[in-house]
């Protein structure tokens, strides 16, 4: 019998054993067979030239290497764009950021391979390389037209509002600083196919992109994944070193294993996207917005890759949990000689947010009032205000309540007036705290992309494998999804194989991203599970003469209907024996979704998630140095399948957010080389950057509306969102020093440096 029940219950993620004796299996890790290549990429050291000439002999004859192919080599496609084209596997004629792969060798160890591609000889003409929004602005490079939305008339408001103020504002770049790095494994098989090991978001689309190529056929090239160290969106569109590794082994007719370097792969892949913002805004002495208008740029990068959707979202997240009903926007892409910027956690939804919360900031300090006075006013209500600045109603609002909450259960108030009270007794140590509240929106903004499949088998000794189109790269999908397949046959989690990611199993999947694996996949696995279920029924009712019209109860390894009641084990062996089918495809796609992105207006979200965070921190205003004393989270999780898994994910969700705002700084040269490319000039939160107290709880009166699995919502994405507070309490800490009576400007992320340069500036205007 079944002593517990697998779902909305606490069991361990399904490698934490593995994770932790180092058993888990990345695609370093598979043992190569004899014969087996190493690659190694060369990449261009100018941002942007035109080459006069590439010399490679040297690096053919340096010891060990087999072979060297350039763009020449490629028999199909030299392109890996997701979406768009602009991302060639080698460049051919000219070079469009520091970091850009020329050619790939093959060598008989991974270190005689690094060894060799430094022997190459190469001429530029060197151009002038656009690094900056700023520069990009002013010679009107982008990668789009410039994108106007607007609702209402915001000017208008803005002239007849009690209040005005305008301002700029910038959000920071950010490596993804993955555990496992960029790689990939590809061992050619018979009639050119290849199998191809990639530690890759999106299995189907590296598929695609391989065999377009290759000039062959998707069916030729089998790609797996049984799970990935990280990925944070830098796994989503990079399919860079899978194709390569898999160009390599196509021309060697060997095994190829290519790993990127830590270096190499933080200056030959894309990051977070940087944001400026220009805003004008009109309000009323209450704080209410009457009207906003903004101007908002990213820096793309050489090529277009996600920015376009990711821009869309940011646009769609604009509003945060906020009520805009006049607002104008204009939206600039900005093309730059810089590695392409890709997805990264948030998906351009972080970077909006941040820009209404720095105004929302501004216009408290202007009226002099608690900030989270003038967030509340604000506020989605649940009435007329409920309306998007895209037209979309929101029916899930629980920002109030959670806000409200947190409030008393973080003794917010108290300690809003002992932060004050402090610092007019401390002349350097400044203390200054913050609540924020999040909501952000699940699903793809790509309607096809709201999809999944699924693969369920039962063997004849009640045994379970399960297989779809998520990808495991710690958060816990495949144990999620298992708990939803063990609860769904009443059986222990155990009797559930979690297999790789297969594409020859479940096909033309969709990245593990926006949120909305285990949403996506869930749904597909439970399909397949009741195609089998209906079949046992139709087959136990049959031979059994049952006439039971209510669904059968699946519990303890029975089959309950009514007062019969069949051992789960036996009945599959009789199910066999009778020819009855058990195993099955699962399908599913989201429902309810539809947005028009030409006139910015639909339904583009099937839920919102919801959360807010209070923030603690102390500055030394000698130093710019920053603690976090203190964070107090609650998050609406809905009713979650495992929620030890979910406090996980909020955790570090809120880490990676902090490292964004306050520590994680991407630097380029004006030339366009990128100068933070490893642990020694980049630094991500350690042990010690963790908040000292840290209060983390699931809203416990939290229910997805929707048809979801388990009524439960994501915390993929939406956690790092909550790091917000860490930045405006620093920013709180710094108005402290002039007694909070001039509104301090500070860029993120909130570095020592920008710390005392803002205070400077604070106290000298």
């Amino acid at each position: 019998m079944i002593k517990e029940e697998y779902i909305n219950n606490i069991i361990p993620h399904d490698s934490a054993y593995k994770h932790v004796d180092g058993s888990a299996e990345y695609t370093d890790d598979i043992i190569e067979p004899e014969q087996t290549l190493f690659g190694a990429i060369g990449w261009s050291k100018k941002a942007h030239a035109i080459i006069k000439k590439i010399d490679l002999k040297d690096v053919r004859l340096s010891e060990g290497v087999v072979s060297v192919f350039t763009y020449l080599d490629i028999p199909g496609k030299n392109d890996v764009g997701p979406v768009f084209d602009g991302d060639p596997i080698f460049a051919k004629k000219k070079v469009e950021f520091y970091g850009q792969p020329l050619f790939a060798v093959a060598a008989t160890s991974i270190e005689l391979a690094r060894k060799a591609v430094l022997k190459a000889k190469i001429n530029y003409k060197e151009l002038r390389p656009i690094v900056t929004i700023k520069d990009s602005l002013e010679k009107k490079q982008t990668h789009f037209k410039v994108r106007k939305i607007k609702k209402g008339n915001a000017l208008k408001k803005i002239l007849k509002s009690e209040n005005y103020l305008k301002g700029n504002f910038t959000t920071g770049s950010q490596e993804h600083f993955y555990l496992e790095g960029q790689s990939a494994f590809a061992i050619p098989k018979e009639d050119n196919n290849l199998l191809v090991y990639s530690s890759t978001q999106h299995p189907s689309e590296a598929q695609q992109l391989i065999a377009k190529m290759l000039k062959q056929k998707s069916n030729s090239i089998t790609v797996l994944v049984r799970r990935i160290g990280g990925g944070f969106g830098g796994k989503e569109t990079n399919f860079m070193t899978a194709a390569i590794c898999s160009l390599l082994a196509f021309k060697t007719k060997r095994p190829v294993k290519l790993r990127l370097d830590r270096d190499d792969d933080i200056i030959l892949t894309g990051k977070r996207h940087e944001f400026y913002s220009e805003y004008e805004v009109g309000f009323d002495n209450q704080g209410l917005i009457n009207g906003l208008k903004l101007k908002l740029a990213s820096n793309c990068g050489m090529s277009p890759d996600l920015s376009y959707a990711i821009n869309e979202r940011a646009l769609l997240h604009i509003d945060n949990a906020y009520h805009l009903s006049d607002i104008e926007i204009e939206n600039h892409l900005c093309k730059t000689n810089i590695s392409t910027s890709t997805a990264f956690r948030g998906f351009g939804g972080n970077q909006g947010m941040m820009s209404i919360e720095n105004i929302i900031d501004n216009i408290s300090r202007h009226l002099n009032k608690d900030p989270s006075e003038i967030r509340k006013v604000n506020f989605y209500k649940n009435n007329t205000k409920n309306i998007t600045h895209y037209g979309m109603k929101i029916e899930d609002n629980v920002i109030g309540d959670i806000f409200e909450k947190l409030i008393k259960s973080s003794d917010y108030k108290k300690r809003y007036a002992e932060v004050k009270k402090f610092n007019k007794k401390n002349k350097y140590k400044k203390k200054g705290i913050a609540i924020t509240p999040v909501k952000f929106g699940i699903s793809f903004t790509t309607l096809h992309l709201n999809q999944a499949g699924a693969l369920v088998h039962i063997y004849t000794d009640g045994s379970i494998y399960l297989n779809h189109g998520g990808i495991e790269m710690g958060q816990g999908t495949h144990t999620k999804i298992a708990q939803l397949v063990s609860h769904s046959l009443g059986l222990s989690f155990e009797k559930v194989k979690i297999s790789s990611t297969n594409t020859s199993k479940v096909p033309n999947t969709s990245a593990s991203a926006a949120s909305s694996t285990t949403d996506l996949n869930g749904a597909a696995a439970l399909n397949a599970v009741n195609k089998i279920k209906n079949n046992l029924e139709t087959f136990i009712k049959s031979k059994y003469k049952i006439f039971y019209n209510k669904e059968p109860i699946y519990k303890d390894e029975q089959i309950i209907f009514g007062n019969r009641t069949f051992n789960f084990f036996k009945i599959i062996k009789e199910a066999y024996l009778n020819r009855v089918s058990l195993s099955s495809t699962g399908f599913y796609k989201t429902p309810k979704i539809k947005f028009n992105k030409e006139n910015f207006l639909g339904r583009p979200f099937l839920y919102f998630c919801y959360g807010a965070s209070v923030s603690e921190v102390t500055i030394d205003t000698l130093t710019g140095e920053n603690i976090v004393d203190r964070v107090d989270i609650l998050h609406d999780a809905g009713k979650p399948i495992n929620p030890a898994l979910e406090i996980g994910q909020i955790e570090g969700g809120f880490i990676q957010g902090q490292g964004w705002l306050t520590i994680e700084e991407v630097k380029w040269k004006a030339n366009g080389q990128i100068t933070t490319f490893s642990p020694s000039t980049y630094k991500i939160p350690a042990v010690s950057d963790m908040p000292k107290k840290f209060n983390v709880e699931i809203y416990k009166d939290g229910k997805n509306k929707e048809k979801v699995v388990n009524k439960a919502k994501t915390t993929g994405e939406p956690p790092l969102m909550l790091a917000m507070s860490v930045f405006y309490a620093i920013k709180d800490a710094i108005a402290s020093v002039e007694n909070y009576k001039k509104i301090p400007s500070i860029n993120a992320p909130a570095t020592p440096e920008k710390i005392l340069m803002s205070i400077k500036n604070l106290t000298k205007n």
